[in-house]
This record gives C-alpha cells, structure tokens and sequence, in this order.
C-alpha cells in the first residue's frame, strides 16, 4: 500500500516536471521567435531605406 502511494507520488512529480521543462521550452522559443521577428523587421527597415 505504501509503496503504491509512494510511486504515485512520485510519477506525479516527474509529469509536473516534464511540464514545467515543456513550458520553459515553449517560452524560450517564443522569445527566440520574436528576437529573430524583430531582427527581421530591422533588416527590412534598413533594405528599406537604403533604396
């Protein structure tokens, strides 16, 4: 019975981890994507001008 409750516990902890790893990612990425999406726009400001 311990023992069961024990590795329910603990499976437990590994999913909240695994979404908090999962959800640290996603953050990363989206603030990847607007670095590289406000690169982008400068890039085309400075094409742009240089017309």
């Amino acid at each position: 019975m311990h023992e069961n409750l024990a590795r329910a516990q603990q499976s437990a902890r590994l999913g909240e981890a695994q979404q908090l790893q999962r959800g640290a990612q996603l953050a990363r990425a989206r603030r990847l994507g607007r670095k590289a999406e406000q690169a982008a726009q400068r890039a085309r400001l400075a094409l742009a001008r240089s017309l």
